[in-house]
């Protein structure tokens, strides 16, 4: 799945995904839905969730990736937050405006590494 992370962060640097359509469209084994839907079911969550004041939309994508993974609600939340607490180990922050630097002098970290840590922590956290 290594290629998988790649794979999702290019779609980032190519600009032709926002952070939640580069993970969700990358794993349509798990969610079973195809680009089209995935790009759909992602739309709302460029520049995170509410525009920035919310949750990493690359954060987002994984969590919607779990919750086809998972078939009970409590094992999807037990991954999502795994996922969360690795991300902000490594980012300093879950929050896009905080990843991006929004009156800070400069971003914690460029979307395209958000996207790739996100796959990373997700493939983690998938049922075996």
């Amino acid at each position: 799945m290594e290629t998988r992370k790649h794979l999702a962060a290019e779609r980032k640097r190519l600009g032709t995904h926002n952070c939640a359509q580069c993970v969700l469209s990358t794993y349509p084994d798990i969610t079973g839905l195809d680009e089209a839907a995935a790009r759909r079911v992602g739309a709302a969550f460029g520049v995170g969730m509410g525009n920035m004041e919310g949750t990493c939309g690359a954060l987002v994508g994984a969590g919607l990736v779990l919750g086809c993974a998972y078939q009970e609600n409590a094992a999807a939340m037990r991954a999502q937050r795994a996922v969360m607490n690795a991300f902000q180990q490594r980012n300093g922050a879950t929050q896009c405006r905080l990843l991006k630097g929004v009156g800070q002098g400069g971003p914690l970290r460029d979307c395209p590494d958000c996207v790739a840590d996100a796959c990373e922590f997700l493939e983690q956290q998938l049922p075996r």
